[in-house]
């Protein structure tokens, strides 16, 4: 009976992160469309470079108006990786309510490295 209440619990957690990541994300892009200018890049105003997460805020916008060639302009690999990230968080979260621990299986911890090496390459690539 334990087991069941603290995996209740744990779905709870997850549940309610999920709920303060979509509200925030809805109210950054509620500000983002009344001020009419997102936060900008720290990276991109010291260096005049792109960093691999340039574009993502006008990206989500454009996702948000289903405009994926708007979104696929503004950061192409963010894009691809997306639905590649979303595997990974959802892995992490239920194997968190399942049994406790945040460490996400093999295959994901793999493949985390390599989207971090495909964002490497993307952020040198984007700015030759």
């Amino acid at each position: 009976m334990s087991r069941q209440t603290d995996s209740s619990k744990r779905l709870f957690k997850v549940f309610r992160l999920c709920a303060v990541l979509l509200l925030g994300g809805c109210a950054y892009a509620v500000f983002c469309r009344l001020a009419g200018f997102g936060i900008p890049c720290p990276f991109h105003k010291l260096t005049g470079l792109l960093c691999p997460g340039c574009g993502v805020s006008r990206m989500c916008l454009s996702l948000l108006r289903l405009d994926f060639a708007g979104a696929w302009q503004y950061n192409p690999m963010l894009l691809c990786l997306l639905p590649f990230g979303l595997a990974v968080a959802g892995n992490v979260a239920v194997r968190y309510v399942k049994t406790g621990s945040l460490q996400p299986d093999k295959w994901a911890n793999i493949l985390v490295w390599i989207m971090i090496a495909a964002l490497l390459i993307f952020g040198v690539a984007r700015n030759l």
